[in-house]
């Protein structure tokens, strides 16, 4: 396709192809891994690489890889293999500049707590410290370790099992869930970039009702060749179980005076008027009128 500009890896350094996933592939939730190697000496450093994939057990994944410039491996991948044990605190905004400067490349035994300026607080399960400042933090007990190869660049795997949780409990509900409207996570873009979920740019989207819903193919054929609708929009609409009854449309034409734009003569007018219309229920998250409305015609 013209409009896309198509790469293989192979013919790119390994600095190139770094370069563009870490712009590419935002943005990634912030690990914060505090380690200890055999003689006690603690490491705090930072990974984006990093998300969760198992309840049961519970799993967090992260991976710090080989440097890119001499192939040598990061304090905390030597301390994992040394102790197999870590805390992964989470970050959020009031964090971040401690974070940033936690990732520095300091000789091996410096205590990146003390150079950032974090707070040690012992954990319960594990040995490595969690940092008092964090509003979540996870102890892990380290199940596996899986090189993913042998060159500068290369990631290796930190299977983590969470063993302890720890919860700032201003983040809770009164029913005790998380409220993410509360987590001001910070979240790491390409270059010097970082994204702050502030609670203003969050939004919900209704969850797939399941097997049931109907699916944008059977929307009638007209919304699908729409340049009013999205493909957001179509996929909204989509999300009901069952197509609505021939009743309930002539009900919703009736009360609703959609009748001024269905008995229009001209289809294309009547077309662009009805996903008008659409559009005007569906910023009204008005779902149910949206989808009669496009029914109607």
């Amino acid at each position: 396709m013209k409009n896309f500009k198509t790469i293989d890896p192979q013919d790119l350094t390994t600095r190139e192809v770094h370069k563009i996933l870490l712009n590419a592939v935002t943005p990634r939730p912030i690990a914060l891994a505090s380690t200890i190697d055999k003689n006690g000496n603690v490491n705090l450093s930072p990974f984006s690489y990093f998300n969760v994939f198992s309840a049961a057990p519970p799993i967090l994944v992260f991976s710090p890889a080989n440097r890119v410039t001499d192939n040598s491996r990061k304090d905390t991948l030597e301390n994992i293999l040394e102790t197999k044990e870590v805390v992964i605190n989470l970050v959020d905004f009031s964090l971040v500049e401690p974070t940033s400067l936690s990732s520095v490349y300091y000789e091996r035994g410096i205590d990146e707590f003390l150079k950032s300026g974090l707070t040690k607080i012992t954990s319960k399960k594990v040995l490595p410290p969690r940092v008092s400042e964090s509003p979540i933090s996870f102890e892990c007990k380290v199940n596996e370790v899986i090189s993913l190869g042998n060159n500068g660049g290369a990631g290796n795997l930190i299977v983590s099992e969470i063993v302890m949780m720890h919860i700032n409990k201003q983040l809770l509900t009164l029913n005790g869930d998380i409220d993410p409207l509360k987590l001001n996570l910070v979240a790491r873009m390409g270059g010097n970039y970082y994204l702050n979920v502030k609670s203003e740019n969050l939004f919900e989207i209704q969850k797939p009702i399941g097997v049931n819903a109907i699916g944008v193919d059977k929307l009638p054929n007209h919304a699908n060749k729409s340049d009013i609708l999205t493909k957001n929009d179509l996929a909204r609409l989509a999300n009901i179980e069952t197509l609505p009854k021939k009743a309930q449309i002539k009900k919703f034409i009736e009360s609703y005076e959609i009748e001024k734009i269905t008995s229009l003569a001209n289809e294309n007018e009547k077309v662009i008027l009805n996903h008008k219309k659409v559009k005007e229920y569906l910023d009204k998250n008005d779902l149910e009128s949206a989808v009669l409305t496009l029914f109607s015609i």
